[in-house]
């Protein structure tokens, strides 16, 4: 393995744990304050269950966020120095702000977690609304910075220089919004259904019922309408695309020639030798309306860009399809869900429904992975689009390789004391509630 190869792998595998970590983070404030919110307004024991219980899992994904995201500060750094030589003091205002964030973060949480019977309560509730708000601020402080790679603003390149350099320009770049627009409501999505579904398993076991089955409905309805959103954020992504990463969208799409009332591939296998799609289902002209909102309107094909400016098509088609692919399947259990508690009350809490949904567990994460396999493969070979390329960027230092084999062996270490961890949680929640009785067993 070569240290270029090495250090996108180390990079990739980072990433790809570090926003499991981070969404789950992001989100589950929001849960647990929802739950605390109906404890103080309704005054039943199992809403403070589920309280305590979600405090505990949020406190979990804080630490385990907090230690994967100073990893990747750290890699930034150490494997692509070029990169941060330049690029450091234009984006790192949204950086800097995330740390603020992030402390903002660490000591509302500290007070929510140790406040219980020591501040008024509607304070204490308060507190863990900081921790949720504040958490989401800092994930879209990041993915400011990420959508800066993919839309450079904010200074001038002249010469091989970066001059006249405006940090607000480039926190506020042109693809800011629809990257965190897209990426909070996925963090809801994939986050959701990831709890819905565990508790739906619950449920199904007999174990608890009452406890679980209030906190598969909090999770539940924010997994399902955040799903229900994600399409509009979506579109929004797609015209973004379209407009400023030409190239970025005809690999989405495997669209290898410019053609006006361009169809939209569902599925095929990419041939790059012959330029064409297999097996695929095509919807004409879709593809030039969702770029554009003109059916007739032209679509650039791969053909416009040389060849060594093109993103690997068949990583960025496959992960691109499977990302709409399980977000249409959520969306499709969403509406189901719906249906269920406005007409069809005796669906909600029936075997099948539940069943659904611890089906639709892992499809949440796995569309956020594909996600962000769409956005970063997408970007290749540029690290800074248009301007500098990542082969360019890499640390010269030798032995990457031994790096990556390390710190791969640390986050799966750490993914598989966080689930050790949740699950010694779930099966202590088991031990300490009384389901029938709706209150704590002394």
């Amino acid at each position: 393995m070569d240290d270029f190869l090495a250090a996108r792998l180390q990079m990739a595998f980072s990433l790809g744990f570090h926003i499991v970590f981070s969404c789950i983070g992001m989100v589950m404030p929001f849960f647990m304050c929802t739950a605390h919110y109906l404890w103080l307004k309704r005054k039943k024991a199992v809403y403070l269950d589920v309280t305590k219980a979600w405090s505990k899992g949020v406190a979990i994904f804080f630490a385990t966020g907090a230690v994967s995201g100073t990893v990747l500060s750290f890699e930034l750094g150490l494997l692509w120095p070029k990169f941060m030589e330049h690029a450091g003091p234009i984006f790192g205002m949204p950086f800097s702000l995330e740390g603020t964030a992030f402390f903002i973060e660490a000591i509302a949480l500290g007070f929510y977690l140790y406040g219980w019977n020591r501040f008024h309560p509607w304070f204490h509730w308060f507190t863990g609304v900081i921790v949720g708000i504040s958490g989401l601020l800092s994930g879209i402080l990041v993915v400011a910075a990420n959508a800066w790679m993919n839309s450079p603003a904010g200074f001038d390149f002249v010469n091989g220089q970066y001059l006249n350099i405006d940090p607000m320009k480039a926190m506020f770049n042109e693809a800011w919004f629809s990257q965190a627009l897209h990426m909070c409501v996925a963090a809801f999505v994939s986050t959701g259904f990831a709890v819905a579904g565990v508790h739906a398993l619950m449920i199904l076991k007999g174990k608890n019922v009452n406890f679980h089955r209030k906190a598969f409905q909090i999770a539940a309805i924010f997994g399902t309408v955040a799903a229900c959103l994600q399409p509009i954020s979506g579109d929004i992504s797609a015209k973004d695309v379209a407009k400023r990463q030409p190239a970025k969208l005809a690999a989405m799409e495997a669209h290898f020639h410019t053609e006006k009332g361009a169809g939209l591939i569902i599925g095929g296998i990419p041939d790059t030798a012959t330029k064409t799609v297999k097996y695929a289902l095509e919807i004409p002209k879709a593809l030039s309306f969702m770029a554009t909102g003109d059916f007739n309107a032209e679509v650039k094909g791969l053909d416009q860009f040389a060849k060594k400016d093109q993103p690997p098509v068949v990583v960025v088609h496959y992960a691109f399809q499977i990302m709409v692919g399980l977000g249409m399947a959520m969306l499709g259990l969403a509406v189901i869900y719906f249906i269920a508690l406005i007409k069809k009350k005796g669906w909600a809490e029936s075997k099948w429904m539940l069943k659904l949904f611890v089906i639709a567990t892992p499809m949440g994460f796995l569309a956020l992975e594909a996600g962000w396999t769409v956005t970063e493969v997408g970007r290749q070979p540029w690290i800074i689009y248009g301007v500098m390329r990542t082969a360019d960027a890499v640390t010269p230092m030798p032995g990457i390789a031994y790096s990556f084999y390390l710190f791969t062996a640390v986050y799966i270490s750490l993914a598989i004391i966080v689930s050790l961890l949740l699950f010694r949680q779930i099966t202590m929640v088991d031990k300490l509630y009384d389901s029938s009785t709706d209150k704590k067993i002394q």
